[in-house]
């Protein structure tokens, strides 16, 4: 099987999907340039946040991770493996294409998760990707179906784990040995000191732009995320803006788009 390209996006094909109609006709022609060979994930943090305060539940973050009791994690798969996911699936198929939405609990052994152990402090039901053989997506991937991922894990007890969508990301990119790993955002990549778009980076030049302060702000965790990305799955992650949505096709084409991030190669 020729390896396939996992695509995460989050922003407003999230939130709102049904008006992202464009988005979803490229990603119909990327699946079929791809020869079938695509993986979606998703994130849906607003929605989980918004969910939450119609309950009456604050949410609590601690160095940009939400800290996520045990006890609302049905509330949040409610919502990510629930209500967004469908929506998305829904969306996706009003195009044509056969969309199946799963989370990355399914499938016994297909995608393995456990509780983060990344962090100095407890986050709650926050999980991470440690393995797995990839064969219900490998399957459906075969079979011609675009699997669409929402970020709930189950850990070896069957309890769920709230993953970040750009871990879920790398971790899937890593089990299925893709080709790439695309992360959809709202800005078209990273730009130089003169606002002009970077087509490639690797770490060393990610870290000289944040201690010149180039890259600043808002689009630090997005670099550091497609870095990691990179690195975990050993395979090029893309920083790309959903607002364009030929950009998916281009990708697909193997054209550059945004900014590409490229790992360190292991001896």
């Amino acid at each position: 099987m020729t390896s396939p390209l996992v695509i995460k996006i989050g922003g407003a094909g999230v939130d709102d999907p049904f008006n992202a109609g464009p988005l979803w006709a490229a990603l119909k022609e990327a699946h079929r340039i791809l020869g079938g060979q695509l993986v979606l994930i998703h994130g849906g943090g607003r929605a989980v946040d918004q969910h939450l305060d119609r309950l009456g539940i604050t949410t609590e973050r601690r160095e940009g991770i939400r800290i996520t009791p045990a006890a609302i994690m049905p509330e949040i798969t409610a919502v990510l493996a629930g209500r967004v996911n469908k929506a998305l699936v829904g969306a996706i198929q009003r195009t044509g294409l056969a969309a199946v939405g799963l989370s990355l609990g399914d499938g016994l052994g297909s995608i393995n998760s456990a509780k983060s152990d990344e962090y100095s402090f407890d986050p709650g039901a926050v999980g991470k990707v440690t393995g797995g053989d990839g064969k219900l997506l490998k399957t459906l991937i075969g079979a011609g179906f675009l699997p669409v991922l929402s970020t709930i894990g189950l850990d070896a007890d069957g309890r769920m784990l709230n993953i970040n969508a750009d871990d879920a990301a790398a971790g899937v990119a890593r089990i299925l040995g893709a080709r790439g790993v695309v992360l959809l955002t709202d800005v078209a990549g990273v730009l130089d000191a003169q606002k002009k778009l970077i087509s490639q980076l690797d770490a060393a030049a990610i870290h000289e732009l944040i201690e010149r302060g180039v890259v600043s702000g808002g689009m630090i965790p997005k670099v550091k995320a497609a870095l990691a990305a990179a690195e975990a799955a050993q395979a090029p992650a893309t920083i790309a803006s959903w607002n364009d949505s030929q950009d998916v096709v281009r990708l697909a084409r193997g054209e550059a788009v945004g900014t590409r991030v490229v790992p360190t190669r292991r001896p």
